[in-house]
C-alpha cells in the first residue's frame, strides 16, 4: 500500500512539475516575444539625439511644424525666436472642409498628459492641411521627444481661432487651398 501511495504522490509531483515547466516556458516565450518587439521598435527609424529636448527641436524644425504653427516663420524662418515657436497663428487654411487654424501647441501640451499627446499623434484624423496620415506613423520615441520639447518651451501665446465649417466666412486672413478651375478644365 505504501508503494502505491508513493507512486501516486510521485505522479502528482511530476504532473505539477510538468505544469510548472509549461507555465515557465510560456512566460519565457512571452518575455522573448516582448523583448523582440522592443528590439524591433528600437531598430525602427527614429531620432537619436543627446536629449529628448534636442530630438524634439530637430523634429519640429525638420518636420515643418513651424511652417504652420509659428507666426512669421514663412518670412523669417531661422530669425524667428524660439520663444515664439509653436504658438499657433490666426491665418487659416480654407478648403472644401471649411477653415482650419494651426493650433497653439504650447497651450495644448500645457494641459495634456504625455500619454494623451502620444495617443493623439498615433490616432487623430482631422482636417487638412495637418498631415495626420504621416504623423500617425511617428515612432513613439519621437512623439515623446516632441511632447517634451513643446513642454520644455512652456505655455505662451493665446489659443488659435476655432475651425469653421464649409461655407462660413472667416474673420481672419486665410490661405485658399482649393485648386482654381481653368477655362480648359471647365470645358
Amino acid at each position: 500500500m505504501n508503494g502505491i501511495i508513493a507512486l501516486t504522490a510521485s505522479r502528482e509531483s511530476l504532473r505539477l512539475a510538468g505544469a510548472s515547466l509549461s507555465i515557465l516556458g510560456l512566460a519565457a516565450c512571452a518575455e522573448a516575444d516582448g523583448a523582440e518587439r522592443a528590439a524591433a521598435s528600437d531598430r525602427a527609424p527614429h531620432v537619436q539625439a543627446a536629449s529628448d529636448i534636442e530630438a524634439g527641436r530637430y523634429l519640429v524644425t525638420t518636420g515643418g511644424c513651424n511652417d504652420c504653427h509659428t507666426k512669421g516663420w514663412d518670412v523669417a524662418a531661422d530669425a524667428t525666436p524660439e520663444s515664439t515657436w509653436l504658438t499657433g497663428t490666426e491665418v487659416g487654411w480654407q478648403g472644401p472642409w471649411g477653415t482650419t487654424y494651426p493650433s497653439n501647441l504650447r497651450l495644448l501640451v500645457d494641459g495634456m498628459p504625455e500619454e494623451a499627446f502620444v495617443e493623439m499623434l498615433r490616432t487623430r484624423k482631422d482636417r487638412p492641411p495637418m498631415p495626420w496620415m504621416n504623423v500617425n506613423r511617428m515612432h513613439e520615441a519621437d512623439a515623446r521627444s516632441l511632447y517634451r520639447f513643446i513642454k520644455w518651451l512652456g505655455p505662451a501665446g493665446k489659443p488659435a481661432p476655432l475651425a469653421l465649417p464649409p461655407g462660413e466666412n472667416p474673420r481672419t486672413a486665410f490661405i485658399p487651398m482649393a485648386p482654381p478651375m481653368t477655362t480648359a478644365a471647365a470645358d
